[in-house]
């Protein structure tokens, strides 16, 4: 599932300093977007021709490396420039690694020995700070896990740097994936890059942020209940969440187990895609990734040169018409309308269908993400895992680590989900919620044998102001309806 809307032209709060967002000059735009998969040995041969395909960071990065245009010297101590100069702005990130620059010099010495690089040789890479990262801090956003460093990489993580990506840092999030304004984080509240005064969305909103600001050329995100969707709709970038199973879970720091799935940030769809690819697989160390043949996601790219006028002919696109009715800001229905036509244009037949359960999606969620919560986070108890609070008896240093480590929206959280777990009450809450799940996955499900797609908004308002939500949870909660 891919979410995108494009910003404004103008980020109106740097506007007192035009060259802080404007000092992006190391990589070029191409021209045309290739029709050849993006596998090994075709990036490198796109990336040797003199027009690469265009709207792709990382595919012109190696076409510069290559080229010996730039080196990767050149494009890390750039970033680093850019994040260096807006970080104070945006607060995106927890912590940035201090051995970008000697990766890069690495990178370079390959390079002037022509050895082979990989895909996402130079490319520089954010990661949520709930997807472990060996050598440098993953704290989930959350005081309980304040300088916790784990020894390894998460597997998605690893794969990155198999394939010669380089970690910029750890971006900022709601604790433990439990927002939506990226508010709820322990340490900082991001902003959103195209105003500084609005949120970025969450609880991914420091990943999508660092892409948005160009901190960093791509991002990884985690989704349980539309945290990469949200906040790329948000910042204006491509979000896309992967289909669960596709990537392996390993390293990602549970919240919903069922729901959870590592997911990806680009500029476009190009990058999403190819960094998609990257990290997709079957994981021995998960024993829910998928065992299904991963597809090279860039095939489908074409030439623009090569499209018809009517490219997207026999395409059956279903409008989900729940998601346009009372309660989605005009502009929100518009921009999605206004879409929808430009897609009939290109050839695809759009209906509106209609998803009765849609409306049961967003409690039955909340009941299933908080009752895993209260089972997966009950590990932080300061013995097993997390920082402990000394005390003289034993239930009073659970009760004192817990309490100190967690903050409120986590704590709201595991309080609900404890309670529908709760014996007197699990067939009222717990049980009945998986049963709406089961009746709206036959919905959607319907939907899609009679059609191709199926579309709607990420979210039923664009970014709104910082703290304008954070003291009404359930407004934020009902934020969540689209995803």
């Amino acid at each position: 599932m891919i979410s995108t809307l494009q910003p404004p032209r103008s980020l109106s709060h740097f506007r007192s300093n035009p060259t802080l967002l404007l000092r992006y000059t190391s990589l070029k735009p191409l021209s045309s977007l290739s029709s050849q998969p993006v596998t090994h040995s075709t990036i490198t041969d796109q990336s040797q021709s003199p027009n690469p395909p265009s709207h792709s960071q990382i595919l012109s990065t190696r076409h510069s490396l290559l080229s010996r245009h730039l080196t990767a010297t050149q494009l890390a101590e750039s970033f680093l420039t850019r994040l260096r100069l807006t970080e104070p702005h945006l607060r995106s990130f927890l912590h940035v690694s201090d051995s970008v620059l000697a990766q890069a010099r690495e990178l370079d010495e390959k390079i002037q020995r022509n050895e082979e690089l990989g895909p996402l040789a130079g490319v520089l890479v954010a990661i949520k700070d709930n997807i472990c990262t060996a050598e440098m801090p993953s704290t989930a956003g959350s005081r309980v896990l304040e300088g916790y460093t784990p020894p390894y990489d998460a597997t998605a993580v690893r794969k990155i740097k198999e394939l010669g990506g380089i970690v910029v840092g750890k971006t900022n999030l709601d604790e433990f994936g439990m927002g939506s304004t990226t508010e709820a984080s322990a340490y900082q509240v991001t902003a959103n890059p195209w105003d500084i005064s609005r949120v970025p969305g969450g609880s991914s909103g420091g990943s999508a942020a660092a892409v948005s600001a160009r901190q960093c050329m791509v991002s990884l995100g985690s989704d349980t209940g539309g945290s990469v969707r949200q906040p790329a709709s948000f910042c204006g970038v491509v979000g896309l969440k992967p289909t669960y199973g596709r990537v392996s879970r390993f390293g990602l720091m549970a919240y919903a187990s069922s729901l959870d799935v590592i997911g990806c940030f680009g500029t476009s769809v190009a990058d999403a895609g190819i960094l998609l690819h990257a990290i997709s697989g079957h994981d021995r160390l998960d024993a829910t990734s998928s065992k299904r043949e991963v597809p090279d996601f860039s095939a489908q790219f074409v030439s623009m040169n090569l499209l018809e006028s009517k490219p997207l002919k026999g395409l059956r696109i279903g409008l989900i018409r729940e998601t346009l009715d009372d309660g989605v800001d005009t502009g929100v229905t518009s921009a999605v309308r206004t879409a929808a036509l430009h897609l009939e244009e290109l050839g695809c037949c759009v209906t509106e269908v209609s998803l009765p359960s849609f409306s049961l999606g967003l409690p039955a969620y909340y009941i299933l993400a908080s009752s895993e919560s209260s089972s997966n986070l009950s590990r932080y108890d300061g013995v097993r895992y997390g920082n402990r609070v000394a005390a003289d008896e034993l239930n009073s240093q659970y009760m004192d680590s817990r309490a100190k480590g967690f903050g409120s929206e986590v704590k709201r959280r595991i309080l609900t989900g404890t309670y529908a777990l709760s014996a007197g009450y699990y067939d009222a809450y717990y049980k009945r919620a998986q049963q709406v799940r089961t009746v709206i996955q036959k919905s959607f499900k319907t939907a899609l044998d009679e059609h191709d797609i199926l579309i709607s908004p990420a979210a039923p308002s664009a970014a709104y102001k910082i703290v304008e939500k954070k003291n009404d949870p359930l407004a934020m909660y009902a934020g969540d309806i689209m995803t």
